[in-house]
């Protein structure tokens, strides 16, 4: 399998976030921002280029693109993934640091092309939201899981059991590398969507993945969350609240609390 490198020059962070946001509705894995470009990776089987000339045309936004082998994609991570502490609570790195660290959760993933390395600012809010949700006992449904790293940490702060679903195969077998890698026993990792688990239900739910995908399934997010239990949503922007808000209202979700950072949100709701 290879993948499609497409590099944007941004202006600034703003553009930058409001490209992620775009350009992971329509089916982007990875991303990676530098001082002045945003670089995006997707499945070349995938990649169409007439739909992403529409799509930024109206920002007048230029690209350019480059195929990358899937070989070359673990070099490019080591060569820029740097350990990650969230508020003094838990450590993300890659198998490669030596570092000490004395936060009470320690999570190693192994970088690849899936979504989740902690350095994201939706990736850092849902762990902030989670250190003040009691998982001890409780059962977890963690929607879209990308690298499997919010399904590791729900285990390690006492989650019973954890299905951890995404649609990306290759997201699939990565977050099966990083649950065994930090001897997670608790955590099923499946491949597919909501309609592939009928059986699951919830008393936590953690769905850092984008808009789109929530609108969509808010209605069947509800009905999967068990009576007194609670969701976290990310992937969104500042400008996603008022229409989430409304759709998570409407399906009967309670609103809690939400965070905020660099122009990222994410939402606690309750059932």
């Amino acid at each position: 399998m290879q993948y499609v490198k497409v590099t944007f020059p941004v202006k600034g962070s703003q553009e930058s976030e409001m490209l992620i946001a775009l350009l992971a509705d329509m089916g982007y894995e990875g991303f990676e921002e530098t001082e002045h470009e945003l670089l995006a990776y997707t499945d070349e089987s995938k990649f169409r280029d007439d739909e992403l000339k529409e799509l930024v045309s109206s920002y007048g936004i230029n690209y350019r693109t480059e195929i990358i082998p899937p070989q070359n994609w673990n070099a490019l991570w080591e060569s820029n993934f740097e350990p990650v502490i969230v508020n003094d609570f838990c450590t993300i790195r890659a198998h490669f640091h030596d570092i000490k660290t004395d936060t009470p959760y320690n999570i190693t993933i192994t970088p690849k092309m899936s979504f989740g390395t902690g350095h994201h600012a939706t990736t850092q809010q849902m762990m902030r939201l989670m250190k003040d949700v009691s998982f001890t006992g409780r059962s977890v449904l963690d929607f879209g899981t990308g690298t499997g790293v919010l399904a590791i940490l729900a285990e390690m702060l006492g989650a019973k059991n954890v299905v951890a679903i995404d649609n990306d195969e290759w997201s699939v077998e990565n977050a099966i590398e990083n649950v065994e890698q930090n001897n997670c026993k608790k955590i099923e990792v499946k491949k597919g969507s909501l309609e592939d688990i009928p059986s699951v239900k919830a008393d936590v739910i953690l769905a850092n993945i984008n808009r789109n995908i929530l609108l969509q399934y808010m209605d069947s997010l509800y009905d999967k969350l068990n009576e007194g239990g609670c969701i976290l949503m990310s992937g969104l922007l500042v400008d996603d609240k008022e229409i989430i808000l409304r759709s998570a209202g409407g399906a009967g979700f309670i609103f809690n609390k939400g965070t905020e950072q660099m122009n990222w949100i994410a939402l606690l709701f309750e059932k």
